[in-house]
């Protein structure tokens, strides 16, 4: 399992691009009205816009894996509460878990 990317709901995403792009200068890999990230190494760092369910200045992580299929199989094993079971989605299959304080965590794979 290793650190994918970081999400940050963000009230204003211009004024959230220029904060991270222009002022702390990272690289802008991928911009639209609902979802930006930017290159950081190796984690991106995406935006989001807030919502009721995720405040501004709010974060979620996102893990990786090689295969969440054998991951979830493992929930119970691993006493880890999925919040949203694996679906693919935007070319890789991504689920919910909660961490040990309740907070929001992604887990994705290949498909």
């Amino acid at each position: 399992m290793r650190l994918t990317y970081a999400i940050k709901y963000v009230a204003d995403m211009d004024r959230a691009v220029a904060f991270y792009g222009d002022k702390l200068g990272l690289e802008l890999k991928l911009q639209s009205p609902f979802w930006t990230e930017f290159s950081t190494g190796d984690t991106v760092l995406a935006l989001h816009p807030a919502s009721d369910d995720n405040p501004a200045g709010s974060t979620e992580l996102g893990f990786g894996v090689d295969n969440l299929g054998e991951f979830y199989d493992r929930r119970e094993q691993l006493g880890v509460e999925f919040t949203r079971e694996p679906k693919e989605m935007h070319g890789i299959h991504i689920a919910g878990i909660l961490d040990a304080d309740g907070a929001p965590v992604s887990v994705s794979g290949p498909v």
